[in-house]
């Protein structure tokens, strides 16, 4: 390991103005302007410690665009940044994100370093549901396949049948050629799921935190007061998804608005994700009616910073449970190779 020059305090410097011209220009319109002075010294001193160490740095799409545009290599949802973790070349990965997609880049990626800069960024869904809950759940209804979100700890997903996503949660559940399965951990998502399906869902009552405060009453009026359109997360209560003009998850939003290049759009969604589409989609008005998720706003350049300098909060996981995560994982990647032939 080459020895790493002092960056423990990132200094202002003159020539950043002219480095991260092009990226100041992307972030003024998402970041309040008197941040990004603050915000350009510790993104120089993240890149300079990301070569040293020849890292990657990925970000859900949740991140702040200070992180989504400034630093990260990698960007996406939770699936797509395990599955990068899997086939990237390098050995030492820092997840801007979630404790629970940090693990499904260690279940894919074993082998690789996988850092997370803040350990108490949890989920409430992850946290709503533990593996003796999940053999609780198999011991009442013996038989009957476990399909989980994936936004459950690496115990769960091992015992879990499949691992599914918002995308693909339906394709998932009947991939398990059973008249009924365990749908776990969020409620209205398997609701969802099950307006859409023949096959009986078991439900699990955990919910996310950030979705399940939107409510009809507040779509209806971003609708009639800004005259927008209106997608949603399928996370968010049936009474919300009934309201919105697209339901899907947030790789799916982002291909709806590349699709239909609405004048005005109101995700009702995580903030985040609306701010950093926006220099994606200049043309559409974004109405924010969102909510951020407290656990994403964790994650800072100060941490990230001092995760990759310590090289500190190193994913563990044992080897029985990545050995059954990885299963339930790989069962979910075999239904969307069966999906695209």
């Amino acid at each position: 390991m080459p020895e790493l020059a002092d960056l423990s305090v990132p200094a202002w410097r003159d020539d950043l103005e002219h480095e991260y011209a092009a990226l100041a220009a992307r972030l003024e319109p998402l970041v309040p302007c008197l941040e990004i002075p603050l915000h350009l010294p510790w993104i120089a001193a993240i890149n300079e410690l990301k070569r040293q160490r020849g890292a990657v740095i990925m970000a859900h799409s949740y991140q702040s665009p200070e992180i989504f545009h400034g630093v990260a290599d990698v960007t996406g949802d939770s699936l797509g940044l395990a599955q990068a973790a899997r086939n990237c070349d390098a050995d030492l990965i820092v997840m801007c994100g979630v404790h629970f997609m940090a693990e499904s880049a260690k279940i894919l990626a074993p082998q690789k370093t996988v850092l997370l800069p803040d350990l108490e960024a949890g989920c409430s869904l992850a946290s709503s549901i533990t593996a003796d809950d999940v053999r609780a759940l198999k011991a009442r209804h013996p038989g009957v396949p476990v399909v989980s979100y994936a936004n459950t700890s690496a115990a769960v997903k091992a015992e879990s049948d499949a691992i599914c996503t918002s995308a693909n949660a339906v394709q998932v559940v009947e991939a398990m050629g059973a008249p009924k399965v365990i749908f776990l951990p969020d409620e209205f998502l398997g609701r969802h799921i099950a307006r859409q399906t023949n096959v009986e869902i078991v439900l699990w009552h955990g919910r996310c935190e950030v979705h399940e405060r939107f409510t009809a009453q507040e779509v209806r009026h971003v609708r009639e007061q800004f005259g927008s359109m209106v997608v949603a997360h399928p996370e968010c209560s049936p009474e919300v998804l009934a309201e919105a003009d697209f339901v899907g998850s947030t790789t799916a939003m982002g291909k709806w608005l590349a699709r239909e290049r609405p004048a005005r759009v109101a995700m009702i969604t995580e903030c985040s994700m609306a701010d950093n589409l926006k220099s994606q989609f200049p043309a559409t008005e974004f109405i924010k009616p969102c909510n951020l998720c407290p656990h994403m706003q964790r994650i800072t350049l100060p941490n990230i910073h001092a995760a990759l300098r310590d090289l500190k909060h190193v994913i563990e996981i044992p080897a029985d449970v990545i050995a059954g995560a990885r299963r339930a994982l790989e069962r979910m990647l075999a239904v969307g190779r069966r999906e695209s032939v």
